[in-house]
């Protein structure tokens, strides 16, 4: 018996089944794609573990701006249109 009832016959019984629905080229595809994918998501989690090279910085609009770059003009608040 294998995963939950399910044993070898009934397998590669499945299996034949999507070869013959699918064709081989597409079952290749397939595979390839999922394996790119599963690859992807495990960098992706590697590098959401690493810490932050640096912390954010929060700016408000009374501290003066980062060197190198010009200060932002102020702005008005849009206008809400009444119903």
């Amino acid at each position: 018996m294998g995963l939950s009832g399910i044993g070898f016959g009934e397998i590669l019984l499945v299996l034949a089944i999507l070869v013959l629905v699918f064709g081989t080229s597409k079952l290749k595809n397939v595979g390839g794609d999922l394996g790119a994918a599963l690859k992807n998501f495990r960098q992706a989690m590697r590098e959401g573990d690493e810490p932050a090279a640096r912390p954010a910085q929060t700016l408000d609009a009374s501290s003066p701006p980062p060197q190198g770059q010009p200060a932002a003009e102020p702005r008005e608040p849009a206008e809400v249109p009444k119903a």
